[in-house]
C-alpha cells in the first residue's frame, strides 16, 4: 500500500468514526421506546434479548411488525428491511401464500408428534431440490450441524472433525471452536490453534475439532495426514458466510471433495444461509460439488424455525437402523410443514428466486460503482440473492483477511444506514439478503442512502 493510499486510507476512518458519533445520538433520539423495552427485559433476561445475536450497540431495536418489504420499530419508526432475519426470510415478512399455510394448518392443530401429511411432501420437494436421497428434520441450523456431525462420526467410526477458522455451524461445543478468535492466540495461518469461542466448552471436546483456514486444500490435506484415520468430517459453508461472504477459489472445492473422501471421510456442506438464497438448489449446484451430507435451515421455513440434513441412503439407514439416534418432540411439526411447503412450492420458486436475484445484481452493481467513484477501500460480493460490502480494497480469501478489513468505517456505514430508515445485519461480518418481496424502489431507496453516506465520509 502506498503512502498516499495509507493516508486516505486514515482520513477515511476518522471521518467514518465522526460519522458514528453523530448517528449514534439519533439512533439514541429515535428509540426511546426501543430503549424502554429493553431496559425491562433485561430485568428478566441477559442482556434483556432471547439470543446473544439479537443484541448489538448502543441497544437493539424492539420491532412490534413486519410486512413484506418492512418492519416498524416500537416508536413508529419504519425500516426497509434487508436483514431478513439474517437471510431467513427468502420469501420476506408475512408473505401471503407462507401466512396462510401457517393459518390453516394452526386451526387444525399444531403439534400431533406424529407425522402429518405435509412431511413426505417437503421432504420430497427438498429432495428434488438438493443432491441427497433422504433428509430428516431438525428445529434450527444448529441441531442439523449437530446431528450431521454426529452421523458423521456414526458413519465413519471416527470422532474428529475438521473445520475452518472464522466459520460458524451454530452452538453446539463441537461447531463453537475458532469461530472469531483472537489473533494473538490464533496460531499460524496455515495452521491455526483450536480456540473455543466461548467458557463451557471441555477440553475433550477442543481436542476432537482440528481447524484450517479457508481456501487452502493444503492445509487440509496436512489435518488428515497428521490425524490420519482419526478424522470423521470436514464441516464447511460452501461459501463462508460469516465473514461477509467469501467466495471459494476456483477449484477449491473439487479438491476438497476429493481430499476428504480420499482419506475416507465425509465432507458436510452447512447450506443453512446459502441454502435457496444463492441458488434454488443452493451452492452445491453453484460450483458442482456434491458434498455427503447437507444441511439447511432459515429460509427454507419462511420465518418459522426449521432445519434439515440430508444424505445419500446408505449414510441415512444408520438413523433407519437404530444405530445413530436422530429425535425431537417438535421435529417436521405440522405447522412448520406447512409452511415449508408453501416456501418451497409457492412463495420461493426458482422464477421468484431470479427475480430476487436481478433486483440483487442492480443493487450490487450500484454499489460498486459508487464506492468506485469515490475510490473508497471497498468492494462488493454477491452471492445469488446475498450482498455485502467489504471494506477492504483486496477480496478477502480467509478469516485472517477478514479481520484485516476497516471495521469502523462498516459500523459507520450501518448506523448510518439504519437512522436513514435501511436495517442491514447488526453483525458487520453479515451479508444482506434481497427477498421476493423486495421492490426497485426499495433498491433505488438502499442506494440513494448509500451514496449520501458516501459523499459524506468523503467530503
Amino acid at each position: 500500500m502506498s503512502e498516499s493510499t495509507k493516508v486516505a486510507s486514515r482520513e477515511f476512518t476518522q471521518r467514518a468514526k465522526e460519522i458514528t458519533e453523530r448517528e449514534m445520538a439519533r439512533y439514541e433520539a429515535m428509540t426511546p421506546g426501543s430503549q424502554k423495552a429493553t431496559a425491562r427485559a433485561k430485568k428478566v433476561l441477559p442482556m434483556g434479548v432471547a439470543s446473544n445475536f439479537q443484541f448489538f450497540d448502543p441497544h437493539p431495536v424492539v420491532m412490534a411488525r413486519g410486512k413484506a418489504d418492512r418492519m416498524w420499530d416500537v416508536d413508529g419508526n419504519e425500516y426497509i428491511d434487508f436483514n431478513m432475519g439474517y437471510g431467513s426470510l427468502l420469501a420476506g415478512h408475512a408473505h401471503p401464500q407462507v401466512v396462510e399455510a401457517i393459518k390453516k394448518q394452526a386451526e387444525e392443530g399444531t403439534l400431533f408428534v406424529t407425522p402429518s401429511p405435509h412431511i413426505a411432501e417437503v421432504a420430497e420437494a427438498l429432495c428434488e431440490r438438493f443432491p441427497f436421497e433422504q433428509v430428516r428434520f431438525t428445529n434450527s441450523g444448529t441441531e442439523a450441524t449437530m446431528d450431521a456431525i454426529r452421523l458423521a462420526r456414526g458413519f465413519t467410526k471416527r470422532e474428529k472433525v475438521i473445520k475452518l477458522e472464522g466459520g460458524y455451524h451454530g452452538h453446539h461445543d463441537l461447531a463453537m471452536m475458532s469461530v472469531k478468535p483472537p489473533l494473538d492466540e490464533a496460531g499460524p495461518a496455515n495452521h491455526p490453534n483450536t480456540i473455543p469461542w466461548f467458557g463451557g466448552i471441555t477440553q475433550g471436546a477442543i481436542d476432537e475439532v482440528i481447524v484450517i483456514p479457508f481456501n487452502d486444500a493444503d492445509a487440509l490435506e496436512q489435518a488428515f495426514t497428521e490425524h490420519e484415520g482419526e478424522v470423521a468430517c470436514f464441516i464447511l459453508e460452501p461459501v463462508p458466510e460469516n465473514m461477509g461472504i467469501v467466495l471459494p477459489e476456483e477449484g477449491y472445492l473439487e479438491k476438497v471433495a476429493e481430499i476428504t473422501r480420499r482419506h475416507g471421510a465425509l465432507l458436510i456442506f452447512d447450506e443453512v444461509k446459502t441454502g435457496i438464497t444463492s441458488h434454488p438448489r443452493g451452492a452445491s449446484a453453484i460450483y458442482g460439488v456434491e458434498a455427503d451430507i447437507i444441511c439447511l435451515a432459515k429460509s427454507i421455513g419462511g420465518g418459522v424455525p426449521l432445519g434439515a440434513f440430508g444424505a445419500r441412503k446408505e449414510i441415512m439407514d444408520l438413523i433407519t437402523n437404530w444405530e445413530v439416534a436422530h429425535q425431537g418432540t417438535f421435529n417436521g411439526n405440522p405447522l412448520v410443514m406447512a409452511a415449508a411447503k408453501a416456501v418451497l412450492t409457492e412463495a420461493c420458486t426458482e422464477e421468484h428466486w431470479q427475480e430476487a436475484k436481478e433486483k440483487n445484481d442492480r443493487l450490487i452493481a450500484g454499489c460498486q460503482k459508487i464506492i468506485d467513484a469515490a475510490g473508497l477501500p471497498a468492494h462488493t460480493i454477491q452471492l445469488g440473492a446475498k450482498g455485502c460490502i467489504t471494506y477492504s480494497k483486496e477480496p478477502v480469501r480467509t478469516y485472517r483477511d477478514y479481520k484485516a478489513t476497516d471495521l469502523d468505517l462498516a459500523y459507520a456505514h450501518w448506523i448510518y444506514m439504519m437512522t436513514h430508515g435501511i436495517f442491514l445485519p447488526p453483525g458487520l461480518d453479515e451479508q444482506w439478503l434481497i427477498s421476493v418481496q423486495h421492490t426497485d424502489e426499495d433498491i433505488d431507496r438502499h442506494l440513494e442512502v448509500f451514496s449520501a453516506f458516501v459523499a459524506e465520509l468523503t467530503a
